[in-house]
């Protein structure tokens, strides 16, 4: 059995071989529609790695409240009307007046992204992100400090001169001594570093490990620009309480607010998993736009593949003649171009999944996403060539099979 199966495999590269111009443009077209799904899913994929890490950053069980909800309107993106800033009065009424069990509230807002840290006689480039922030700040964000302290509550009242460093600073200010205890300077006021933080990356060219965190009272005293937006965040410690939690968040920011019962919310809410779930619903179009591509340009290729073996049953009529007088079966003649059908689709197969991991990663190291390998497609893409081939090869090989042998043996 393995024999002739081997035998079939040889006299099926023989007879590409024989056809190489039509096997390299068919294979070529299966590797587009194979291409197009594995390229696009892997990328999708991707994507939906480094968006659903960054929100998951957010932390386990939270909610923000901001100034819009995520979504906007789709008159070209702009917003049927303007929230107020959440203001820092906001903020103090809001902690003040929230007592949820089982919550704790962060507060922060971004002073500046375009910083320069100073160290000695060294510099960064004026690219830091510098950050106001309270003592919660790190557990509701999920970040981790990776050496040092966090923030305690007596630092954040007392307006304390410390700071937190991202992880890029071990890298150039401090490449060759520990920066827990130094002294740096932001904007002139200088800070013991208490703690660096471990690493998150980029996204989107967005550098999350070269930043400061500094108390928030400390840094509303640098930064002093008018119409700071700040941004609140609450963490529950049980997730069954997650809704009361979020509905006594916004009975509270509305009365802040002085809303009456009519009127809508000027402000928005949005939990971590909200995010995340928009994101997957959002890559799942993309999936599905990337299997319809790939369908349509598989049928195509399924047309082509039939032809070139239609074409291929004419050409080797006399040799089909000549193996039936031999003792040839029709299940042996039919089995030798379902193999011929089957290889050619698999070298597509081959082609489009070398190219679409190629495209996916040369996509994800462009924009900084997490790549990922896309197993499911790829063995979604070696079935479906599989199936494409046998569906294309079926009726070439039963025309084959039925060839009339003294007919063949004429044939010219």
């Amino acid at each position: 059995m393995f024999k002739l199966f081997r035998e079939n495999v040889r006299i099926a590269l023989d007879s590409i071989r024989s056809q190489l111009l039509r096997t390299i443009l068919t294979v070529i077209i299966i590797g587009i529609g194979i291409w197009a799904l594995v390229g696009i899913l892997s990328a999708v994929k991707a994507l939906e790695n480094t968006i659903s890490s960054d929100f998951a950053s957010m932390g386990a069980n939270t909610f923000n409240i901001q100034r819009y909800e995520f979504e906007i309107n789709s008159r070209g993106g702009e917003r049927e009307k303007i929230n107020p800033i959440i203001s820092y009065n906001d903020v103090r009424e809001f902690i003040d007046i929230y007592n949820f069990p089982m919550t704790q509230v962060s507060v922060s807002f971004r002073g500046t992204g375009t910083a320069e840290v100073k160290y000695e006689s060294e510099k960064t480039d004026p690219e830091v992100q510098v950050y106001g922030v309270n003592e919660h700040y790190l557990e509701n964000t999920g970040t981790e400090v990776e050496q040092g302290r966090n923030f305690t509550y007596f630092d954040i009242q007392n307006n304390s001169k410390v700071c937190l460093l991202g992880a890029d600073f071990k890298k150039n200010l401090f490449e060759n001594e520990d920066p827990i205890g130094k002294t740096v300077s932001v904007r002139g006021v200088k800070f013991k570093v208490i703690g660096l933080l471990e690493s998150k990356g980029s996204t989107f060219g967005n550098n999350q490990d070269l930043k400061v965190l500094i108390p928030i009272q400390v840094a509303r005293g640098i930064f002093t620009q008018p119409d700071i937006n700040y941004n609140v965040s609450v963490r529950v410690d049980d997730k069954e309480v997650m809704e009361g939690a979020q509905d006594e968040a916004i009975i509270t920011f509305r009365n802040i607010r002085g809303l009456n019962p009519v009127e809508e919310n000027n402000f928005g809410i949005e939990r971590s998993d909200d995010l995340i779930n928009r994101i997957a619903s959002i890559t799942g179009v993309l999936e599905t736009a990337a299997w319809i591509i790939s369908i349509i340009t598989i049928l195509g290729s399924s047309i082509a593949l039939m032809n070139i073996m239609l074409v291929s049953v004419t050409e080797r009529t006399r040799e089909i003649g000549v193996r039936k007088a031999l003792g040839a079966k029709r299940s042996t003649i039919s089995t030798q171009f379902f193999i011929e059908t089957i290889v050619i689709g698999q070298f597509g197969s081959i082609l489009g999944i070398i190219l679409g991991i190629l495209t996916g990663f040369a996509i994800s190291s462009i924009f900084e996403f997490d790549f990922s390998m896309p197993w499911t497609a790829m063995i979604a893409a070696t079935i479906i060539t599989f199936l494409v081939a046998v569906l294309a090869g079926s009726y070439p090989a039963t025309k084959a099979a039925k060839l009339d042998p003294i007919e063949s043996l004429r044939y010219e």
